[in-house]
């Protein structure tokens, strides 16, 4: 699951607003107007509430709305009254506000190389600590153990090996043609070689508009006036992050002679950016691109991350201000709505669990939320005893929302994944680069899958003449030498995810029928859901099921922890109804 975790710094709920000329049916779209005095607030209306009626009441408190989702009942408004969130609760048909906060400072302590990026553990190990270049050197070897290939790196493809989503496997019977997928991230590069051909430009959209700075002009998405475009609003076929086209490729790169195959390499790709280039992702794309993805007809929607600022939304948790809580329950009604809207139109939803090795059926504790500083100085402050009753991390623990957690090549939990009896549903490779007999960081442990060639460059990864000089990216060409492609390893939930999403559209293509609406093939969500759990390798807990990870670090240190695994074979808190299989998916 996407969480650059080491930065945090952005407004609180949508001052990422929905790009221009990209908005779903039942959304209008702007940008802040800047006015001197201005403040931004967004607003939960009352379920049914129509556009006119809603408009109607932020005009009444002294608003006016600047984006909005009828669908979802959520608004973004800009007012300069200073009384505007008492006016508000006046109005019957709102249900709530929330100060939509300043971009403020990036602690020192916290800033990445040049921009406010936020760095995820699981991302840092398969680097370094920085998540920067730390090696010059060959790329990863191809080994060759005599299994028909479906592409050139197909051997490097260990994830695809464990779900049979190989040429001797799933894809002989079915490769997803007529399934429709999302992929709600950071972007997908639409160029990319092995996601060009399924990829469909004319249905993407990107919700997001870039965030330059903070407030004291550290980088946050990068300056505006840097982009190809000069503009704030990326094209819906651009990734400058590189999560997004991961998670794309793993779902549906093609069969064509260039470097990886997906579980579902005939599937159409739709881009629904809803995640900032530096990894935020905010309520008010959210909800759009899950209304937009119902609206268009796609099957299954991958969401590899959780909605900022709140790792966990609690609604009454003493440490936080009836405001913070107010902001919380929010994000909750706001999600589990626009959650339902898809869900109600068709669309699979498939969710990483998590990178932060915690159990969530237990009492936790929180010390990254909220991931920005509303003022100068202000940092996240740790929130201890969470109830798991009460908080709620959107939208992997949302309501009809299947929950992945992550596996390594030996078949072991992953060491960073989230876990939990009841909260888990189905488990799928994601990468662990220590489960070796040494515990020590090998990047094959990771997920190969399409690397964004500017991104690369950009990364150092590729030098002057666009050959590889780390260890971590791969480059492959085609049989003639001519189309080559950058690919890197990543690992983390946010990779096992797409797996089981990749998974989910093979099922539509193998069960679903003509979708007289919007053409291709359509299974109602439960259906698949059932098909999808149903057909997962069972996976007992270890033996003991207080499992010890030891890690070796690159720096000399050595990390240990345990995780303790509950339930039964056929269901359990690492793996949960099991691995998700490609091949007895589809009835082979």
């Amino acid at each position: 699951m996407l969480r650059f975790r080491s930065i945090a710094a952005t407004s609180t709920l949508a001052l990422a607003l929905t790009a221009l000329g990209a908005a779903p049916a039942g959304a209008v779209t702007s940008v802040e107007s800047g006015v001197t005095g201005e403040q931004q607030y967004v607003v939960l209306f009352a379920e049914g509430t129509s556009a006119t009626e809603m408009r109607a009441a932020v005009e009444a408190a002294g608003g006016t709305i600047v984006a909005e989702n009828t669908e979802v009942g959520v608004a973004t408004v800009v007012t300069t009254g200073s009384d505007f969130a008492a006016e508000a609760a006046a109005q019957s048909v709102i249900e709530g506000t929330s100060l939509n906060r300043v971009i403020a400072d990036v602690p020192e302590a916290q800033k990445g190389a040049g921009a406010a990026e936020k760095s995820d553990a699981a991302k840092a190990d398969l680097r370094n600590e920085a998540g920067t270049v730390v090696a010059t050197g060959a790329p990863a070897t191809r080994p060759s153990n005599g299994r028909p290939l479906a592409e050139p790196l197909a051997d490097l493809q260990w994830d695809m090996q464990a779900i049979d989503a190989t040429v001797d496997g799933s894809y002989r019977h079915d490769k997803g043609r007529g399934v429709l997928v999302g992929i709600l991230d950071t972007g997908v590069d639409g160029s990319h070689p092995d996601i060009a051909p399924n990829f469909d430009a004319d249905l993407s959209r990107n919700f997001t508009v870039d965030i330059e700075t903070d407030a004291n002009g550290d980088l946050i998405d990068g300056y505006c006036a840097d982009e190809p475009d000069q503009s704030c609003e990326d094209p819906a076929d651009v990734d400058e992050n590189g999560h997004g086209t991961h998670v794309a490729s793993t779902i549906g790169s093609p069969i064509n002679g260039i470097g990886i195959a997906g579980v579902a390499p005939d599937v159409t790709l739709v881009n629904l950016r809803a995640g900032q280039d530096s990894g935020y992702f905010f309520l008010q794309a959210s909800v759009d691109a899950l209304t937009y993805a119902g609206d268009i007809g796609v099957d299954v929607v991958n969401m590899s991350y959780y909605v900022d600022p709140w790792l966990f939304n609690c609604t009454s948790h003493p440490a936080d201000s009836a405001e913070d809580q107010a902001e919380q329950q929010m994000i909750i009604t706001a999600m589990q709505r626009a959650l339902d809207y898809a869900r109600d139109h068709g669309v699979t939803l498939v969710s990483a669990a998590g990178n932060g090795a915690s159990d969530y059926t237990k009492v936790i504790s929180d010390a990254s939320s909220p991931d920005f500083a509303s003022e100068p100085g202000e940092v996240a402050y740790t929130r201890d005893l969470l109830d798991p009753a009460s908080c709620i991390s959107m939208p992997s623990e949302g309501e009809g929302v299947i929950s992945v957690s992550s596996t390594g090549q030996s078949g072991r939990k992953a060491y960073y994944s989230d876990y939990g009896n009841g909260y888990v549903d189905v488990a799928a490779p994601g990468g662990d680069v220590y489960d070796n007999a040494e515990g020590t960081r090998q990047y094959p442990g990771g997920i190969l899958a399409a690397y964004p060639a500017a991104l690369a460059a950009e990364e150092g990864a590729i030098d002057e003449n666009g050959d590889v000089v780390v260890p971590w990216a791969v480059k492959s060409c085609d049989a003639s030498g001519e189309t080559c492609a950058y690919y890197q390893y990543l690992q983390g939930t946010s990779m096992a995810s797409p797996h089981a999403a990749g998974v989910a559209a093979l099922i539509v293509g193998q069960y679903g029928k003509h979708d007289k609406a919007h053409g291709g093939k359509t299974l109602a969500p439960a259906e698949t859901e059932s098909i999808l759990l149903s057909t997962a390798v069972d996976t007992a807990c270890p033996v003991p099921a207080e499992f010890t990870y030891v890690r070796h670090l690159p720096n000399g240190n050595t990390a240990t922890a345990t995780h303790t695994c509950e339930g039964t074979t056929a269901k359990n808190g690492f793996f949960g109804d099991g691995m998700v299989n490609a091949l007895a998916a589809i009835g082979r």
